[in-house]
């Protein structure tokens, strides 16, 4: 049997999530990731789980750890937890100052669910608006099937609001790691390059009115609806991300009054 048609493990794929995956089963992978979708997201939900990880904590990461961190054995741990273990180090070792960068931002009185959902949002924010050739999963050319597919893997009917009378244009989406629950991501763009994106997880806390948190260049308002958190991500000049919001709201309550209540 070849090296092709030996059934890859989960152990391989996570190997070829971090890059360790050896060179002569790399094609094997592949070809087996083209024919089983199931292992395909899973792998793109890995790639994006450990890009946000690696994106809230950059900074921290750069830093030299004390000695008594031995990161041999975590190296050692099993594979599946290798980044959340990693985090939990870091987030440990610097808990003043990430706990100060949390809860900076001004008017941010949410539920704590909520709260925590829109640092997720500004994380995911700033990892994907930088990218020029795969900022999405799927393109906006294709809204029906991005908001078709979203929708199925969220288990809440999402919409892709029409933010033209804005000038802003919808880019396209992908599905991202939230914390316990799967969430969606749209993003948009203006003429002159600005995005906005939408971040959508579903969540328990309770309705609420918009709420705004700052953090640094950019800045997001978020409310939740209907079991469903919403957040607005963009440059952080306030009053025009709160027209966005509001358009974004208005939107969606409207479309959501509207729908036939017998469905």
């Amino acid at each position: 049997m070849s090296d092709r048609h030996i059934p890859v493990t989960q152990d391989e794929l996570h190997a070829f999530v971090d890059g360790e995956l050896p060179a002569d089963r790399q094609d094997a992978v592949e070809a087996w990731l083209a024919s089983h979708p199931d292992d395909a997201g899973r792998v793109a939900t890995w790639r994006a789980q450990a890009d946000l990880i690696r994106a809230r904590f950059a900074d921290v990461a750069a830093d030299e750890l004390p000695m008594r961190f031995d990161l041999d054995r975590l190296r050692r741990a099993d594979r599946r937890w290798r980044w959340a273990v990693a985090a939990a180090v870091i987030a440990a070792f610097c808990l003043g100052g990430v706990s100060g960068w949390l809860v900076h931002g001004g008017s941010d009185s949410g539920p704590s669910v909520a709260r925590s959902a829109a640092v997720e949002a500004l994380d995911a924010h700033k990892l994907y608006v930088v990218e020029v050739r795969h900022p999405v999963e799927v393109p906006g050319a294709e809204s029906a099937h991005l908001v078709q597919w979203l929708s199925k893997r969220l288990g809440f009917p999402l919409q892709a609001p029409d933010l033209g009378d804005l000038g802003l244009k919808l880019v396209g989406g992908r599905l991202l790691p939230g914390d316990g629950a799967p969430a969606g991501f749209l993003m948009y763009e203006g003429a002159s390059g600005e995005r906005f994106t939408l971040y959508c997880v579903r969540s328990n806390a309770p309705d609420t009115a918009l709420h705004y948190r700052a953090a640094g260049s950019i800045a997001a308002f978020y409310w939740v609806n209907d079991d469903v958190v919403h957040v607005i991500s963009g440059p952080s000049d306030r009053e025009r991300l709160k027209k966005v919001a509001e358009a974004v709201y208005t939107a969606l309550e409207t479309r959501s009054n509207s729908r036939d209540p017998s469905l």
